[in-house]
């Protein structure tokens, strides 16, 4: 969206990223996992993910929100 002065908005309802994406081999170095466990966790609906196109990407934050949240369902078990 452009502004009056012509200025690009890559915001989108007022919120930036703060970093930039993550790649699935990214994410799974984050994680301490192989990549093909990304993919499928993904695929399984275990793991979420943002979908740009056919890209798989996550943010940071996206992960340790699931890491966390993951724990207390283990806890639960």
């Amino acid at each position: 969206m452009r502004s009056d002065a012509g200025a690009v908005d890559n915001s989108t309802n007022g919120r930036v990223l703060e970093r930039p994406l993550l790649r699935p081999d990214e994410a799974a170095a984050l994680l301490a996992v192989k990549t093909s466990w990304v993919y499928e966790a993904v695929r399984s609906g275990r793991l979420p993910c943002l979908r740009v196109g056919r890209h798989l990407r996550f943010t940071r934050a996206m992960l340790e929100g699931w890491l966390v949240a993951d724990g207390r369902n283990e806890a639960d078990r």
